[in-house]
Order: C-alpha cells, then structure tokens, then sequence
C-alpha cells in the first residue's frame, strides 16, 4: 500500500499571532489536496489562533516542540497534554536548530519521542549531518545513530505511525538543496535502518521526509523518490509558493 505523502511548514520564529491567522487564510484554499497530509507547525503562542483558524480545513496543527514531563516546575517549557488540548496533532523533535542552540541530542529527543506516542501525538523526528559530516564520509554513521538512540523503546506499533524528517544541516535556510540523488541515498538508509530495528513492514510503513530549502521547482522531483514522502518545509511555508509544494504534481 503506498504511503500517503506528508507535507509540513515549520514556521520556526516567525510570526505573531495576528499574522498567522492571515497566513493561514491566505494559504488555506492553496493547500486544498486531500492526497497528502498538510501540517503547519507553527510556534507554540500561534497554536490556539491557528487550531481555530484552520477549523473545517485539511490542514492539521504541529508544535515545533514539546518538553518530556507531564507538568511541574520546568518554567518555560510545554508539555504534552497542553499541545493535545490545544488540538495538536503533531509535534517537531529533534530539528537540527534544537540540537545545535539549544543543547538538545538524542537521549533527550528520545524522552520526547516516548511522551509524544504516550499522550497520541505524531513525532516527526529531524535528523540530518553537518557540511563537516558529509565531507568526512561519515554521514550514514551519524544519521543511523539519530535514528536508533532516538527510537531506543519506541513499539513497531507506534513506529508504523511516526514521521522522520531528513535534513541535512548544511541545506536548511540555505538555499542549497541536497541533489535529487543524495536525498533518496540517505531516506532510503533510513529506512533500511528502521527494518534493522524492527522489521520490513515498519520500515514500509514509516513516512520519512526531505527538508532543507524545499521549493516548488525541487519539491516534484524529491517527492518522486521512492523513499521520499513528502517534505518538511521551512521558509517557503510562510509564502503562497507552500501551496505549489502541496500541490506539486
């Protein structure tokens, strides 16, 4: 069975309330396409405007992240039952700009990824190497060990139902995109990772995407890719040219 497509916007710091509300209903009869998944995962202060403005849309609501703990004394942080109240569906772990600003590494996206399965949440879990990493040769090494620290505990069952986000770190807000052919190579050693962990149908049935300077000239051709199913977006999100991504075809 193929998996459906999934194509997410992470809006990272931009913007306010008031601002995504316009957003959203401009880009709203845009991303009409009931072939793949739409998710905006937007800063945490936008999701209850968002949640309501995208009320009767296609489009589902992601936080760009979650903290690990039920509730307590953890000023500043959001936990999971807050996120599904709210009317979250899905949550950002692990992106590249949490592991490098904000001191996050794979035991931790590991915590979150087990609380996020726990309250009914969808992980998508970023992964990706550094310039440094890919030029060393040791990108595959690095990816898989995200990959298996970060799903350390994780059931089948819920792995089926996961997300993981490929970004290599040297793409992200760079304009530079990983080739067609890189993409694929390491998606395709994700998910050949995955059937070492547990078996061929997870591995089947896991969605894993492509981020890092998606466009609407790029997005048709990495979304062809076997082991690509869709895209995390970043600052193309925040503009209508999100709605050809959506609808690349």
């Amino acid at each position: 069975m193929a998996r459906k497509k999934i194509i997410a916007g992470n809006w990272k710091m931009n913007m306010t309330p008031s601002e995504a509300v316009k957003l959203v209903e401009t880009l709203k009869p845009l991303v009409k396409n009931d072939e793949v998944d739409v998710v905006f995962c937007v800063p945490a202060i936008d999701i209850i405007p968002v949640v309501e403005a995208t009320k009767g849309s296609n489009i589902q609501v992601g936080a760009e992240n979650m903290y690990f703990e039920e509730k307590g004394a953890y000023t500043g942080e959001i936990s999971p039952a807050m996120l599904t109240d709210a009317g979250v569906k899905y949550v950002v772990l692990g992106h590249s700009e949490r592991r490098e600003y904000f001191a996050e590494t794979s035991e931790t996206v590991n915590k979150k990824m087990l609380k996020a399965f726990e309250h009914g949440l969808t992980p998508i879990m970023c992964c990706g190497e550094s310039l440094e990493q890919r030029e060393q040769g040791i990108t595959m090494d690095w990816i898989r060990q995200q990959v298996k620290v970060g799903f350390l505990n994780v059931t089948a069952d819920q792995a089926k139902t996961a997300v993981i986000a490929y970004e290599p770190i040297w793409a992200i807000g760079t304009g530079k995109t990983a080739t067609t052919e890189q993409a694929q190579e390491v998606c395709a050693e994700i998910r050949k990772c995955i059937a070492e962990i547990y078996d061929d149908a997870t591995a089947a049935a896991i969605r894993i995407q492509y981020g890092g300077s998606v466009n609407a000239k790029t997005a048709p051709d990495l979304f062809a890719q076997a082991d690509i199913d869709g895209g995390l977006v970043g600052g193309a999100s925040l503009k209508e040219e999100f709605g050809k991504i959506v609808n690349y075809k």
